[in-house]
């Protein structure tokens, strides 16, 4: 069943179920220092599988659950599966270390248990995959680091029958087993030279393990290594105690019987509890009683294995293996200081004597402070449990070590060890962080920190009237209190490369880097590698590393902002997240770097004018990003476009606005002779860091972009808002009848629309034209001053409408160019002089024999003003459409009809009705029907009409000669208006 080994001062533990998990770091080949990181993800790591069976025969005939073993051969890999040990995949390719300090690297990864070769010797034994020491009664099997990566393993205890007996946490503290880490990087396993399975024979004790190694929780395919060590030890005390990490041991020899009188007396129903079992069982069964204070209990040897307690005998010595955890054992003080104790006694039989022995055994399961960066562990020397009917006690001798390895008087000075052997107790010292010991990797809080950890050991020997020699040996792994260890994040970004390179450290050789949140992401660190990721790892010469992250200026990752001038921030916002081999806990270390580089192209524009619109069309450059666009304090965005009617068109490189030249988004600096000076104000402003880009341009545009002149005499003007007066309220303009007011109204423009003849519009007359003026007015609440004042024109000619000079006047007064506008004529022909039935436009050209009557009327439309009257002038045929083509027929000449012609034409007088509103603004005459010749010859073609009109004062105007007519006397001319 596979183990799971828990480091520095813990006992390994084992789920119901479920199996030990050993966890090795990885090594990087031998010569390199650094690697890029990449490859397969981190598998995780889970036990599966059931408990075996608890053994009920006695140590004598150990339980079988047997695994098939190998015939051992030395250096030989064994069949069993797939290969043994696997090296680590990874994409990255090795790199050479500058630096010569830097050592190998590791990787921790997961595993499960051992490999297939099977070696027998004496000593210390150092080839293969395992490696083994003696170490007076105990024999330690080392596995190389490099054998097991990635895999799972599994022990086996090989008895002297070649069977293999899977061992798990319960099993392995019954046997005197013991599996845990000598470093983050190393897995040992330690037996007892009276282990289950150990063969004794003369002064040596073997040991035979097996180790199975799988890729896979189920140890499917797995490779079967075996290791087989035999170790001389020395000669036993007659009493022994032994304190490993995971069980107690008390050995003493079968050869003494003799019991204490004291304490024959103080538990003489031992006897009595042990005895009746005792003479009706087998010379090879044995029985004990446990001691405690409310209660004594006997249990056989079968019932007691069952309960976890190991029990086995020698020719020479009686053994008891109690689990710290077993039912029986007691917490008891001495000195201070806790332990854990089982008072006890073995009852056997040896031919026809039953001998009973004290096995009464106690480890401290306390005694360890921390002071001034110092470990004080204190052992009291004599322990009541263990002195019972003893009355005289002498210090025989007291030795410490490290690693189970014992340390001179110098080499302890050397560490700055300090060993006291005081009247009742013992006390040691050791400097956190001395040589002996290691650091690993902790967490607390979320927090990166470590803890110093060391396998102390310590032997005391004395002399009792009881016992007589006593050797009491405690191993005591130490870890020391979490301390926080602050990580440091480097800046070395080489900016001519553009490439991003940071490092984190230091961190232990426990810990791994295994994922990236990367905008919000979580990746592997092969993932990483795909979205451009280099991630690298340095290990140093003290046992430190780091971690290098390369990634470009450019990925896709990193932020970039324009900081100013020509500066760009590039950021990188990464969180690593981090595994502790082989405890699995994880921390994370944020990292947020920023590197300024002077590449930053900055947005520019181009602005230009058309005759409607003002457009700005801007380069992006490579900084904004993050820039948005703003109009008179409006963001710019295509749902704003046709709300305040402009347009935005955007192709990644280039951003171009257009805004018409009658826009809320404009300025309007001044009106003057020379046009309306709009400008385009566009500010850029960078979301994160809000600075601001200005961009704008400027334009002038004709006044007659602001009035139309209709022919209908209705005037509309668009009053602008001035840049310099800002307070102005569009909705208070006026007219100069102040109860004109603008029909629609902006925030920067207001629209007047009315007659020439309303809202106090004045006019005025000349011999060729109506002029027409009015004011656009602003006054301040409470003020009679006017500070805004608009003055427009509107002239009408007879021939055409053409600019008229404007006024413009310092502050208030403004004025604008007027607008083109026409009088609005009309000529047309209807079927009798009734005037009430035309022709219309389908009935062209109409069909007319000679001498039949042609009725004309002549109308001025607009502008509808009853101070005007219309008055024909010249009128005459022509055979196309042209008014200057010849030939040519007079038929009014100056207002009167031609004297030459034989048909003499004939005027109507027209009255006011339901369609005449002013009769003086119409003329009706009637023509008889004529035709050209040519010679004596008639030409067959069409007639043409035109006549020429006079547009005239109904008032006097002694000035006007042309309005002076014999044929319209009194008229005053003011126009005319030719071509029909």
């Amino acid at each position: 069943m596979p183990y799971r080994a828990v480091p520095c001062g813990a006992v390994p533990c084992c789920l119901p179920g479920a199996a030990w998990l050993l966890c090795l770091p990885r090594r990087a080949p031998p010569g390199s220092a650094q690697r890029a990181v990449g490859g397969e993800g981190r598998r995780q790591r889970a036990g599966s599988g059931e408990s075996p069976p608890r053994p009920q025969a006695p140590p004598s005939t150990p339980p079988r659950s047997p695994v098939p073993v190998p015939e051992p051969q030395r250096d030989r890999h064994l069949p069993g599966g797939a290969a043994g040990a696997a090296l680590l995949p990874a994409t990255g390719e090795y790199v050479k270390n500058p630096r010569p300090s830097i050592k190998q690297k590791f990787i921790y990864a997961s595993y499960s248990l051992v490999t297939g070769l099977l070696a027998h010797s004496l000593g210390r034994q150092v080839k293969g995959p395992m490696s083994s020491e003696c170490l007076e009664n105990f024999l330690r099997i080392t596995l190389r680091v490099e054998y097991f990566e990635d895999k799972y393993l599994s022990f086996s205890a090989v008895d002297q029958s070649g069977i293999a007996w899977e061992l798990d946490e319960a099993l392995a503290s019954q046997c005197g087993y013991t599996v845990t880490y000598s470093s983050w990087n190393n897995i040992e396993f330690r037996a007892s030279a009276l282990s289950c399975h150990s063969h004794l024979e003369k002064d040596t004790f073997t040991v035979t393990i097996q180790v199975k190694a799988s890729h896979t929780p189920d140890m499917k395919n797995a490779s079967i290594h075996l290791k087989s060590a035999s170790c001389h030890y020395g000669p036993w005390s007659l009493r022994e105690l032994l304190c490993e990490t995971n069980y107690m041991e008390v050995s003493v020899r079968r050869d003494v019987p003799q019991i204490v009188k004291d304490l024959i007396q103080e538990e003489p129903e031992d006897w009595t509890l042990g005895f009746p079992e005792a003479k009706s069982g087998e010379a090879s069964m044995w029985q004990i009683v446990f001691h405690q204070p409310e209660e004594k209990r006997a249990l056989l040897v079968s019932d007691a294995w069952s309960a976890g307690y190991g029990l086995n005998t020698t020719d020479t010595r009686i053994l008891l293996r109690v689990p710290y955890n077993a039912a029986q054992t007691q917490l008891v003080k001495a000195q201070g200081i806790t332990f854990s104790a089982v008072r006890s006694s073995i009852f056997y039989k040896q031919q026809w004597m039953i001998l009973m022995v004290d096995t009464a055994v106690a480890c401290p399961v306390d005694g360890v402070d921390y002071t001034n960066k110092t470990i004080i562990w204190t052992v009291p020397k004599y322990i009541q449990a263990l002195c019972t009917g003893a009355t005289s006690f002498k210090d025989v001798l007291v030795e410490a070590g490290v690693n189970l390895h014992k340390l001179s008087v110098e080499e302890m000075a050397s560490r700055k060890y300090v060993l006291s052997n005081d009247f009742d107790v013992i006390t040691m010292k050791v400097p956190i962080g001395a040589e002996g010991g290691y650091y690993k990797t902790s967490v607390n809080s979320g927090q990166h920190g470590a803890r110093y950890c060391i396998n102390l050991f310590l032997e005391h020997q004395w002399e009792d009237n009881k016992w007589g020699l006593t050797k009491h040996t405690i191993i005591k792994e130490i870890e020391t209190p979490f301390e926080l260890v602050e990580l440091t994040v480097t800046n070395n970004s080489n900016l001519s490369a553009r490439i991003m390179n940071v490092t984190v450290g230091m961190f232990l050789l426990d810990v791994e880097l295994v994922n990236l949140t990367i905008e919000g992401a979580t990746l592997t660190v092969p993932e990483a590698v795909q979205h451009g990721y280099r991630i690298y790892e340095i290990k140093y010469a003290n046992q430190s590393k780091a971690y290098v992250i390369h990634v470009s200026f450019d990925a896709q990752s990193i932020k970039k902002e324009y900081l100013r001038d020509d500066i760009r921030t590039y950021t990188l916002n990464v969180t690593l997240e981090f595994i502790i081999h082989p405890t699995s806990e994880t921390f994370s270390v944020p990292i947020v770097t920023l590197s300024a580089v002077k590449d930053a192209v900055l947005p520019s524009a181009r602005g230009f004018c058309d005759e409607n619109s003002l457009h700005l069309h801007i380069t992006r450059g490579n900084v904004d990003q993050n820039w948005m666009p703003f109009i008179s304090g409006r963001h710019l965005t295509p749902g704003a476009a046709q709300k305040y009617n402009y347009s935005l068109s955007d192709n990644g490189t280039h951003l171009a606005i257009s805004v018409p030249f009658l826009s809320s988004l404009l300025d309007y600096e001044e009106i003057h002779t020379s046009g309306v000076l709009a400008s385009l104000h566009l500010t850029l402003k960078d979301g994160v860091t809000l600075a601001n880009k200005d961009f704008s341009v400027s334009c002038r545009f004709s006044p007659s972009e602001l009035i139309k002149c209709l022919p209908n005499g209705t005037v509309v003007i668009i009053a602008v808002k001035l840049v310099r007066l800002a307070d102005l309220d569009t909705s208070l303009l006026v007219l100069s009848d102040r109860n004109c007011k603008p029909s629609l109204v902006t925030e920067k423009t207001a629209t007047f629309k009315f007659n020439v003849n309303t809202c106090g519009t004045r006019r005025k007359f000349n011999s060729t034209s109506i002029t027409y003026e009015n004011e656009v007015i602003y006054f301040r609440p409470g003020n009679d001053s006017p500070v805004y004042k608009l003055k427009f024109v509107c002239l009408y000619t007879i021939k055409q409408t053409v600019d008229v000079r404007y006024e413009t006047k310092k502050n208030p007064s403004s004025s604008i160019k007027p607008g083109f506008s026409a009088l609005d004529l009309s000529m047309k022909l209807f079927k009798d002089e009734s005037y009430s039935d035309l022709y219309q436009e389908l009935e062209y050209p109409v069909v007319k024999y000679l001498k039949e009557t042609l009725y004309f009327e002549v109308e001025l439309l607009q502008p509808a003003d009853p101070r005007l009257e219309l008055n024909l002038e010249d009128c005459w045929a022509t055979n196309s459409k042209s008014q200057d083509s010849l030939p040519q027929w007079p038929i009014l000449i100056n207002g009167c009809g031609n004297s030459k012609d034989s048909n003499r034409t004939v005027f109507h007088k027209v009255n006011y009705s339901t369609r005449v509103k002013f009769p003086q603004h119409l003329k009706r005459f009637e023509v008889t029907m004529f035709t050209f010749i040519e010679g004596t010859t008639p030409l067959q073609k069409q007639l043409y009409f035109h006549c020429s009109v006079v547009i005239c004062s109904t008032m006097p105007q002694p000035s006007d000669f042309l309005c002076q007519r014999r044929c319209n006397p009194g008229k005053h001319r003011l126009g005319e208006y030719t071509d029909f």
